[in-house]
């Protein structure tokens, strides 16, 4: 019996540490780091029949917010150019870019500032940077990223004071631009005039090209979409006005003064002489009307190029500065900014934005009209070829609209007194004199 219990005690022994032994073999070997107290990764063992579990990362999203048309060619460039570049270059990150119009863009930010629902990060119009920045909702970038400096260098210097509040920059500049005379060549032959190149030619030009043409249909010398700060300054400043004092703090005297006054009552004379239209509910849209032979002139930026050859590519026109009056020749400078909310992801945000900017996205962008603000983009074989002399020649003695907070609010008051003066309600005198001292109070506050 002792015999029995001996050799069962043996088998018993020897199958324990089979068992043992199977169980080391699954598991991994100790290294010598892990013996030096590193952390080494492991694996669970599958189950048989199973294949290697793959553990993925989740992706982060980045919500861009922008104002490229959503039918426009650069939208196009954006949606199927470059997030899908910028993807493929950054495993784990996507790009969900929505389309807004300008307006209801710039009403949307403010809404979502309120509700804290704000994308990471935005293409802003230069002129709304002091705005939202007074409202805290801006990342300040030389403060928050290590190779700011590095980046910006590589931007044209002009552009980028688009982005600088009290030696801080808030975004990075995206596209630099401004406005130049576009003119029917064809129509202006015709009609025996020339290119006009002083205020008072443009006037006498614009109110003898109008008219009706064989069918019968109205002819408008010019076109002008809307009656803003962006449609109205190169008038006012061609004309010698201005909206505010140099330093930005008051607009009596300046906005009410007789060359901005000058400026306004020549749009009215224009507007109901049946010379000019545009900015009505119902007008025919800018590039159609143009296109179309039914409007003859209009001050455009350079996207205007890429939008006619599209539509209209075998439309013949030509390109001249602005008119010049008693303060020279003043267009509007433009531009857009792209900058990260306080709310964003940043280190992913910032790659983007970084992207956006570099030589490749600016060559892209190039293509649809955007004048690129990167130097080496600018040096770019395709960019070169591109028609852009003109605007940068124009870019040149091209002035900023106000660089104040209210600048928002103010171009909505300047839109509704023009309105007023254009449709007879008030004298151009009436209608500024009572804007100045409402701008004066934005500036105050």
């Amino acid at each position: 019996m002792k015999e029995v219990k001996r050799i069962l005690a043996i088998f018993l022994l020897a199958v324990f540490c089979a068992s043992a032994l199977t169980a080391c073999g699954e598991s991994p070997a100790v290294s010598d780091s892990a013996k030096s107290g590193e952390t080494v990764e492991t694996k669970e063992p599958l189950k048989e029949g199973t294949s290697e579990e793959v553990v993925e990362q989740e992706n982060i999203t980045i919500n861009f917010w922008h104002h490229y048309s959503a039918q426009s060619p650069e939208n196009e460039t954006l949606m199927n150019v470059l997030i899908p570049k910028f993807e493929s270059e950054n495993p784990g990150i996507e790009v969900n870019a929505v389309s807004h119009e300008w307006a209801d863009l710039h009403d949307k930010i403010l809404i979502s500032a309120k509700s804290e629902t704000l994308p990471d990060v935005a293409r802003l119009d230069a002129a709304w940077i002091p705005e939202f920045n007074k409202m805290g909702v801006l990342v300040a970038l030389d403060q928050e990223m290590n190779d700011f400096n590095e980046v910006s260098q590589g931007l044209l210097e002009s552009a980028m004071e688009t982005v600088q509040i009290d030696n801080s920059y808030y975004g990075l500049a995206l596209n630099t631009n401004t406005k130049i005379l576009f003119y029917n060549k064809k129509a202006l032959e015709e009609a025996g005039v020339s290119v006009p190149t002083t205020m008072d030619e443009f006037i006498a030009t614009t109110k003898k090209i109008s008219g009706t043409n064989e069918a019968g249909q109205q002819i408008w010398g010019y076109s002008e979409p809307a009656l803003s700060g962006w449609n109205l300054c190169p008038f006012i400043w061609s004309f010698g006005g201005n909206l505010t004092n140099p330093e930005q703090t008051k607009a009596s005297g300046y906005i009410n003064s007789d060359e901005t006054i000058n400026a306004i009552e020549m749009f009215a004379e224009l507007y109901n002489a049946n010379a000019i239209t545009g900015w009505n509910s119902g007008d025919i849209p800018m590039t159609d009307g143009f296109g179309t032979g039914r409007y003859l002139m209009i001050l455009e930026g350079p996207w205007k190029i890429a939008e006619m050859a599209g539509a209209y590519p075998d439309f013949e026109y030509g390109t001249a500065m602005m008119p010049a009056g008693n303060g020279g020749s003043a267009s509007v400078l433009g531009g857009e900014d792209i900058s990260m909310f306080n709310t964003a992801n940043k280190e992913t945000s910032w790659k983007f934005m970084k992207f956006m900017t570099s030589e490749y996205a600016q060559v892209e962008m190039s293509k649809c009209g955007q004048i690129p603000v990167s130097k080496k983009a600018l040096e770019n074989d395709i960019v070169k070829q591109a028609d852009f002399a003109p605007f940068l020649e124009a870019i040149k003695v091209a002035k900023s609209r106000p660089t104040v907070a209210s600048w928002s609010e103010i171009d909505n008051e300047l839109n509704s007194a023009v309105t007023a003066v254009v449709n007879n309600q008030k004298t151009a005198k009436e209608a500024m004199d009572e804007l100045a001292l409402k701008v004066d109070k934005l500036l105050s506050e």
